[in-house]
């Protein structure tokens, strides 16, 4: 079932939220330093990768010819460019708190703007081999945010551990919306090149650096966090622990996840359920300050 099917009427729009920072701690989820940690590499990572999604797909926009996944499209350039400053927002509080977060940015935005970036040099026929490769990419991250985002909706052990409100209304409005137009990547390359190949060599490479950065995040926030003892490391041991007590997604799970994208009848439908994001978009108080 495609989330069209899912919720016919669905039209996705760009929601202009705010977040207060004054009152976050470092450690927003209390006691337990490295897996806030390791839930703040997103805030690393998305600003960067985001903005490149964006400038991706709208050098997409020329070659779409469906007039439907063109307005899918725009609504999650939409979307994903309000994501990029709600989580540059965490960032320029990280800095404020001692947490200089700059060194592993800069790393992202080489990353994203120079090897990942537009190649204007190259022939027409070049040019757009790039550009579906780069939207093939898109297509494999944005299941795996799919994922991440259906996970963070329904973590209770978040509000058991006591999760910083705010924070946990950002987590839960990306993630919503993550689902919300967890489709459009994937349809837009179907779009271009309805092939299985693609598709099935972007998760193989996808999967690998998602792992690798996230790994990397994790320790550069640790050891860059100003009130842990020098040398303080995430471990497999304290990762574990704290998929126990549901306050990060569990890998067997995560595996699960990315082997259905392997299947050839896959379709990103298959992670969370548009209604469930719909209904906390209704209820989020970043959500609904923004539509008043």
């Amino acid at each position: 079932m495609s989330t069209r099917e899912e919720h016919d009427d669905l039209v996705l729009q760009a929601r202009d939220v705010r977040f207060d920072w004054a009152a976050l701690p470092l450690h927003w989820l209390p006691g337990q330093p490295m897996a806030t940690h390791v839930i703040n590499v997103l805030h690393l990572l998305l600003p960067e990768g985001e903005r490149w999604f964006v400038r991706t797909f709208r050098e997409a926009l020329p070659l779409i010819t469906d007039e439907r996944l063109r307005e899918e499209v725009l609504g999650f350039v939409g979307q994903e460019a309000v994501h990029a400053e709600a989580h540059q927002g965490v960032l320029d509080h990280l800095l404020a708190q001692g947490l200089d977060p700059r060194p592993y940015v800069a790393q992202s935005e080489f990353v994203f703007r120079r090897i990942l970036g537009e190649r204007p040099a190259l022939s027409p026929a070049g040019r757009r081999e790039h550009l579906v490769e780069r939207v093939a990419i898109i297509a494999a991250v944005e299941h795996f945010t799919a994922f991440l985002g259906d996970f963070v909706l329904n973590a209770d052990g978040l509000e058991r551990s006591g999760a910083e409100p705010v924070m946990l209304d950002l987590l839960r409005w990306h993630g919503a919306e993550e689902v919300e137009h967890r489709s459009v990547a994937y349809d837009l390359l179907r779009h271009l090149d309805p092939g299985y190949l693609r598709r099935v060599r972007s998760l193989f490479i996808v999967g690998p650096v998602l792992v690798h950065l996230w790994i990397r995040g994790a320790r550069f926030l640790m050891a860059a966090d100003p009130t842990l003892p020098a040398g303080a490391k995430p471990t497999w041991r304290g990762y574990a622990a704290a998929a126990r007590r549901g306050v990060l997604p569990r890998l067997d799970r995560l595996a699960r996840s990315a082997s259905r994208y392997l299947s050839p009848g896959y379709h990103p439908s298959q992670e969370g359920s548009t209604r469930q994001a719909i209904a906390y978009l209704a209820s989020s108080p970043a959500a609904r300050a923004a539509a008043h």
